[in-house]
């Protein structure tokens, strides 16, 4: 019989090309000199004062009117520094992984795009003719957040380190909004996130970083994985009903 070695982490292999090309684009920008990186930052990161008429930069930056809709997309590809680019990097692979496994990779950068544009957009809404360009993956990744939290802290599910070639987990139905504020592990989580991000975006706490915490951007996206997940999620897995009580509980082992 031949001996199985399981890995202790399981990543998709969509996941981790996409931390190498976020790691790649990072590294091709320190490479650009500092004029070309600025230039980089202001065509493809998120500017509010690109759309105000009143700004002194409306119709300035670069990219024109392309990159009026490209940059409520490319700015996610941007990262301020190795610290941002990591710390997003370890809740992509965290959260971003059983998305990615319950959704497949269609499904995946369906709802990533889309909590990428509601941060995006939020971030405009409440930062208007800001030119303080805005950039990182946290709105996507945030909205991966909000759509683990539909599915993945059921029992059985959350995080599990059982066996990798075992996808039924990824399969039991997703909990519906109601019953998931019921479970107090899915309201500890949404209630600590969304804390986390007040505290650390909205006050001061961060006050000695070279720039602030687009904490809005964040809630965008996590309020489309959170609210929008049914219109991303595998037909045959919506529910309305506990998770637990799915019908092939009693006659297999997965978990």
């Amino acid at each position: 019989m031949q001996n199985r070695h399981e890995p202790i982490f399981n990543i998709p292999a969509t996941i981790v090309i996409l931390v190498v090309v976020l790691t790649a684009i990072h590294s091709v920008r320190l490479l650009l000199g500092p004029q070309l990186d600025l230039w980089t930052i202001f065509t493809f990161g998120f500017v509010p004062a690109r759309y105000d008429p009143d700004s002194q930069f409306f119709g300035a930056l670069p990219g024109g009117t392309g990159a009026d809709a490209w940059t409520f997309v490319t700015y996610a590809l941007l990262h301020g520094d190795w610290v941002h680019l990591g710390v997003n990097v370890a809740w992509m692979v965290a959260f971003g992984t059983p998305v990615f496994r319950r959704l497949g990779p269609v499904r995946f950068f369906a709802i990533s795009l889309a909590a990428t544009v509601a941060g995006a957009a939020l971030h405009l809404a409440t930062h208007w003719g800001e030119p303080l360009p805005m950039v990182g993956a946290s709105a996507a990744i945030s909205g991966q957040m909000g759509a683990a939290a539909r599915f993945a802290f059921q029992r059985q599910v959350l995080f599990g380190f059982s066996n990798p070639d075992d996808d039924s987990r990824w399969r039991r139905p997703a909990l519906s909004l109601i019953a998931a504020f019921r479970d107090i592990r899915v309201f500890a989580f949404v209630a600590v996130w969304f804390a986390v991000n007040y505290v650390f975006g909205a006050t001061d706490v961060m006050a000695g970083m070279s720039a602030p915490i687009a904490w809005q951007a964040h809630v965008g996206g996590f309020l489309v994985g959170l609210l929008l997940f049914p219109l991303f999620d595998i037909p045959a897995s919506r529910t309305v009903g506990e998770p637990d009580k799915a019908p092939d509980d009693q006659n297999n082992g997965s978990v």
